[in-house]
């Protein structure tokens, strides 16, 4: 794992300070994988509630997610349809 300094922002962008921060796995592959490794861990009759809280299933029951698809190369609209660029997104990491 490897650290680095970051400058967080706080009390409504008026105080910044220098923080070492790790690995952030919030969003991406990541997350992903630490998600797919709890629910591993779980047991097998843990009800899950899923979309807003109105479904319901076990744990067991939970299917494996798709891979995400790569879009690399694709046309991509950007600023509010005013310009476009290629797509850079290599889908889902294995």
């Amino acid at each position: 794992m490897t650290t680095k300094k970051v400058i967080t922002v706080s009390h409504r962008g008026t105080k910044a300070h220098q923080a070492e921060v790790g690995e952030q796995n919030w969003a991406g592959d990541s997350y992903r994988k630490v998600e797919q490794d709890s629910l591993k861990k779980a047991p097998k009759n843990t009800v899950m509630h899923l979309g807003r809280g109105v479904r319901t299933t076990t744990a067991g029951k939970m299917p494996e997610p798709p891979p995400r698809p790569s879009t690399e190369g694709m046309t991509r609209v950007t600023n509010l349809g005013t310009s476009s660029r290629a797509s850079k997104n290599k889908g889902t990491k294995n």
